[in-house]
């Protein structure tokens, strides 16, 4: 997206200046305000893992973290780095501007089940080819990690990104951010 096209759209800000609002990172964090738009994609050698209950769903140390202005981190975990047995197709569908088209599984353990809680973009757009078939999942019934942290799940239910104690908003999603 152009500049033009983002002041047409609203949205301003592409990781070149922080705006006053955004929090100030102290040592050892990022400020999401400092993610480029469009966004980048990052390996992480850290310890990722997705739990649904006790049950362990995926992890890995060759994930991708997505970072784009006004987000949380979302990170995208190898094919084989997920227990696919837990893993049931979802009708559901998305479009990113970005990525391209998304399509989604529920997470399943026992009893338990977590709806249209992974997502993975089978054939995404060039600049995010290394996350082809990667998998993604949303915070909130299921339990992210990243080393031995808990992740909290972006505000706001839409976006994937997963809130840690290394990156400060504000985020996209909290009340008052429908304007941004």
């Amino acid at each position: 997206m152009s500049n033009d096209e983002a002041r047409r759209y609203g949205w301003v800000y592409d990781g070149s200046q922080r705006p006053a609002f955004a929090e100030t990172p102290g040592p050892g964090q990022e400020s999401i305000w400092d993610y480029p738009r469009p966004p980048a994609l990052v390996a992480d050698s850290r310890r990722v893992r997705v739990f649904l209950g006790e049950q362990l769903v995926a992890e890995t140390r060759k994930a991708y973290r997505l970072l784009e202005t006004a987000g949380a981190p979302t990170f995208y975990l190898p094919a084989e780095a997920v227990d696919q047995s837990l893993l049931s197709p979802s009708p559901a569908r998305s479009h990113c501007e970005w990525k391209g088209q998304a399509q989604y599984w529920h997470v399943r353990s026992g009893a338990r089940q977590a709806d249209h809680a992974a997502w993975a973009y089978p054939k995404p757009h060039a600049r995010y080819a290394a996350i082809a078939g990667y998998v993604a999942f949303y915070l909130g019934e299921l339990r992210g990690y990243v080393d031995e942290e808990q992740a909290r799940p972006q505000p706001g239910g839409f976006y994937g990104g997963w809130v840690t104690s290394d990156v400060v908003g504000p985020f996209k999603g909290e009340a008052g951010t429908q304007g941004w």
